[in-house]
């Protein structure tokens, strides 16, 4: 496909969006809320298991680029090595990704607590926390790392027009199949170009059963 993609405004096609979007975040926070409560003592769980079957922080702290280019801090379940970052330069040779993200489908750096957590996404849930605080949406364009954003062509920036997400059509639309990151930015651009409060509803739909499959890596 052409990079040349331009992105039509929110309100393409006439269609006022503010009361979905309104919608939206009343959904981000009362979802996130709720799950948040809910999960709250497996999540205590996860952080004993995590903390207890390796060395290193519970959490590991991502240091991110949202909507409009604004840098935030998003957290995770440590799912490696205490000194991961420090060896993704050895691992260069094995990135699957062309583009600026980096991707091992055997990363050697992953514990074995956090391959069964990355399989199920139980690493992603306490961005919940982001998502209550309006860092980031429960759907929306993954957020890039912020030396991933510093490689972004033009092309590549135009997914933060809208703010990030937690799960996003990548994830259920190929997911790790997909390892051009050009790729993945069409499939954002394409979200933001007929997004719908509807089509939320039905990643979120799409993404709990990727979930339940185990597919993650």
């Amino acid at each position: 496909m052409s990079h040349t993609i331009r992105l039509r405004p929110v309100l393409a096609g006439g269609r006022n969006v503010g009361f979905e979007l309104a919608m939206k975040r009343v959904m981000d926070v009362g979802v996130s809320a709720c799950l948040l409560l809910v999960l709250a003592p497996f999540l205590l769980l996860v952080a004993v298991l995590v903390k207890t079957t390796s060395k290193g922080l519970v959490f590991y702290t991502c240091h991110w680029i949202g909507h409009e280019e604004r840098p935030f801090t998003g957290w995770k379940f440590r799912t490696m090595v205490e000194n991961a970052d420090a060896m993704e330069d050895q691992l260069k040779a094995q990135n699957e990704m062309i583009g600026p993200a980096f991707k091992i489908t055997n990363d050697p750096r992953v514990t074995p607590i956090g391959r069964f957590l990355r399989r199920y996404s139980i690493d992603e849930l306490p961005q919940l926390w982001n998502v209550l605080k309006g860092d980031i949406s429960l759907v929306g364009p993954r957020a890039p790392r912020e030396h991933e954003f510093v490689q972004f062509t033009e092309f590549q920036r135009q997914k933060l027009a809208v703010q990030p997400g937690i799960t996003c059509l990548w994830q259920v639309q190929g997911r790790h199949r997909i390892n051009d990151y050009d790729r993945w930015v069409e499939l954002d651009l394409e979200y933001i170009r007929t997004w719908s409060l509807w089509l939320d509803i039905k990643i979120l739909a799409r993404t709990a059963l990727v979930v339940i499959q185990g597919s993650g890596v």
